[in-house]
């Protein structure tokens, strides 16, 4: 596999080139400082409930752009094309996985709604900045993501359990990785659990259900945040006929910087 020397140096408009021309990576540690986001498309007549939903659950679900019916673009990024700048897509049908194309250009159509939902890559420039270590970055992974048995606030025909992610933290800094998250409410925020997986319903934190298994460090602590991919598992439970998303771990990258979303 080709490999990127220093991705966290890339502009987002470096990173979308290359994912425009077919280059599929997971996105954890790219573009420092740069917001990245989740994608979900929807048919026209399943957007109000998808709107409804997020609204309900703004915690795993916050809404940071909502496109026109057919539109592929967005404010948050000039010039990018939301059916070719993922590094890669999944295609659902019926609550079903059907393809993960590099590009959807040709499953677009004209009555699809993308809501761009914020993602906790955001914040982790910050957390490494604030001396907290990443893990899975550090590791060379995609961030480990668990469908827990939270369930969200269903809204009209969506429904489904909350996913999170997790990131083993040193015990003496979930404070700082609390407080720090804890700023950007619009990237999800602060933790949602910190400590005993079991309380959340994971019975292994090695079979992550998306994503990459990441290996603790003595001292380390799991700490959990609300995850954007909680709309691909209300998709999984209420199967509409037809969605795309980015597959998990797999963003956005938008112009949009960090500082943006940062409440001090």
């Amino acid at each position: 596999m080709t490999t990127v020397a220093d991705p966290q140096a890339l502009t987002p408009g470096e990173a979308r080139a290359m994912f425009r021309d077919g280059a599929s990576f997971s996105t954890a540690g790219w573009c420092a400082t740069y917001t990245q986001v989740n994608l979900i498309a929807v048919p026209a007549d399943w957007a109000y409930d998808v709107l409804l939903f997020c609204q309900r659950n703004p915690k795993p679900c916050p809404v940071l752009d909502v496109t026109d019916p057919g539109s592929w673009s967005t404010t948050l990024a000039a010039g990018a094309d939301l059916r070719t700048d993922v590094p890669r897509y999944r295609v659902w049908e019926d609550g079903r996985v059907v393809d993960e194309p590099s590009d959807v250009i040709d499953a677009w159509g004209t009555d699809l709604v993308t809501f761009l939902i914020g993602c906790s890559f955001t914040f982790e420039a910050a957390l490494t900045d604030a001396g907290v270590p990443m893990r899975h970055v550090d590791q060379g992974r995609n961030v480990a993501m668990y469908q827990t048995t939270r369930e969200c606030r269903p809204a009209g025909r969506l429904h489904g359990h909350m996913v999170v992610s997790m990131r083993q933290i040193p015990v003496d800094l979930v404070g700082t990785a609390t407080r720090v998250s804890g700023l950007m409410p619009s990237v999800h925020g602060g933790p949602v659990h910190i400590g005993e997986p079991g309380a959340l319903g994971i019975e292994d934190l090695a079979c992550p259900d998306f994503g990459d298994p990441v290996d603790a460090e003595p001292g380390d602590v799991p700490v959990f945040w609300a995850c954007g991919v909680t709309p691909q598992a209300a998709l999984m439970a209420s199967r509409p006929p037809f969605a795309i998303t980015q597959a998990p771990g797999y963003m956005l990258i938008t112009d949009a910087r960090d500082t943006d979303y940062r409440l001090a």
